[in-house]
This record gives C-alpha cells, structure tokens and sequence, in this order.
C-alpha cells in the first residue's frame, strides 16, 4: 500500500508543478472571492428580501432563503459535474502517458514495485486532485452563501463528490488506454467519448424509441447499456445540491454500476499492463 501512496505523492507533486492547474485553482478562488466582495443579501426572518450583485439590486421576490438559493446550486452542481469533467479530461490526460514513457517507465519498473502498483497509485492521485478540487470549490460556494444568508446545507458537497465518482468512470477509461497506446490525445478523445456515452446512456430509454428498429436500435441499446448512467448521476447531483427530492429512483443502485464499470475497466487494464514488455 505504501507503494501505492508513493506513486499518488508522485502525480500529486507533478500536477502542483504545472501551470495550468495552478492556473483553474487560482481562477477558481478568485471567482469566490469576487462573489463573496461583490454580493450583498439582505436576509428578513428567514427569507430573501433583497440582494445586489456589484452594487446592482437584482429583481427578486420576498420567500425562503433556500427556495431562493436553489437555482443557484443547481447551476453550480451541474458546471462542477460536466465542466469539472471536461477541464480533468484536459488536464489529467497526459498523467498515464508521461508515467509511462520510454526511459521512466523503465526506471520504475526497476525498482522493487508490482506492476499494479503504478496504475492504481496513479489512478488514486488523480482522484485525490479531482476530489480535492470539487470540494475547494463546493465547500467555498458553501461557505459564502451561508456566511451571507445563514443558510448551511452539505448538498452543493455531495453534488461535487458525486461528479467525482463520474469522473472515476471516465479516468478509468482514459487510465487503461495509456497501457494500450501512450498517447495524451488519444486518452483525453476516449475520456470525452466514456463522458458523452455516460450521458446518452443515462437517456437510453428516450433516445431508443427515435431510432430506427433493427440493427440500428439493437446496436444503440448494447453499447449504451454497458456505459455508467453518467446524465442520471449528474441529475441526481443537482437535485441533491437543491435539496430537492431527487428524480433518480435507486442512488445506491446507480453508484454500484459506475463502481462495476470503473474497477471492470481497470482490471482490463492491470492484466494487460502485466503482461506487456518495456
């Protein structure tokens, strides 16, 4: 396990030496800091009475504060889950690739490791950067809004962990083609495409009935059934990060298929790591 953790240490040290991800963390606060100076909320009895935005009053009528606040973390829910994947397609993709370039990869290999341990501990730093992330970003939302209105909830939170686990899904994938072909495009194409089948997948039952019967539909309803239902996943975020009662009907269920998945696809790519020669 230590092993594990070293080459996670490892991803998270590289990923603190780039720019680019400096640059999200940095915009990312900045956003915050900016809402946090520039909204002002005028809270009566536990309800919104008014508020202003850079100085401006914003139309709005008098009701509960977490009516009020409800479209603002659905909207937050969705830009982490579906803008949080595609910024960690972009910026995660080239992790796998480099760890496993001519001349590093020999070296690691050289050093007493199973060869397992270098996938799992570069999959585990990945997460670790996705999940540290979404929270930074949740938890600041949070924090200003109940600060501002005196309203706590966790739901934005969870919203953010659970675009995490879709994004699992989606690095597994990106993770296992690094083994096949060490090519940080090619991960971040394939990546895009687990995202957009995630999302089709989670709409099976609408889109199929548009289809032509046939080959056509029958093709259509065997790939999608093997992707994670990442569309209902993301629903389900924002309904949670609202605070409203959640349109998907078994979440425990839903989790469990984007986890088979993930570890399927893994396991893929541990057995063919383990047998390919460097």
């Amino acid at each position: 396990m230590s092993a594990v953790m070293g080459i996670a240490g490892y991803v998270l040290r590289e990923a603190a030496a780039r720019k680019f991800i400096l640059a999200f963390l940095l915009g990312v606060t900045g956003l915050l800091v900016t809402l946090s100076l520039s909204l002002r909320i005028e809270v009566v009895d536990g309800a919104l009475a008014a508020s202003r935005l850079f100085g401006e009053l914003m139309p709005t009528d008098i009701r509960a504060v977490d009516m009020a606040l409800r479209p603002v973390f659905m909207v937050a829910a969705a830009i982490v889950f579906y803008g949080g994947s595609l910024f960690g397609i972009v910026a995660c993709s080239d992790f796998a690739p480099s760890l496993l370039s001519p001349g590093r990869i020999e070296h690691l290999l050289a050093l007493p490791l199973r060869r397992w341990h270098l996938l799992a501990g570069t999959f585990l730093g990945v997460m670790t950067l996705a999940v540290l992330g979404a929270v930074y970003g949740s938890l600041g939302l949070v924090l200003i809004f109940g600060v501002k209105t005196g309203y706590w909830t966790v739901g934005p939170i969870i919203a953010a962990l659970l675009a995490c686990v879709s994004f699992a899904a989606v690095y597994a994938v990106m993770l296992t083609t690094a083994t096949l072909v060490r090519s940080a495009a090619l991960c971040a194409a394939l990546g895009g495409v687990t995202l957009v089948l995630g999302v089709v997948a989670g709409y099976r039952a609408q889109i199929a009935p548009f289809i032509e019967g046939g080959v056509s539909r029958s093709a259509f309803e065997a790939v999608t059934v093997m992707m994670p239902r990442l569309s209902s996943l993301a629903n389900a975020s924002i309904d949670l990060a609202a605070s409203r009662p959640m349109e998907v009907h078994s979440l425990p269920l839903l989790l469990g298929g984007v986890l088979v998945f993930s570890l399927g696809v893994l396991s893929l790519g541990f057995w063919w790591f383990e047998g390919r020669d460097y």
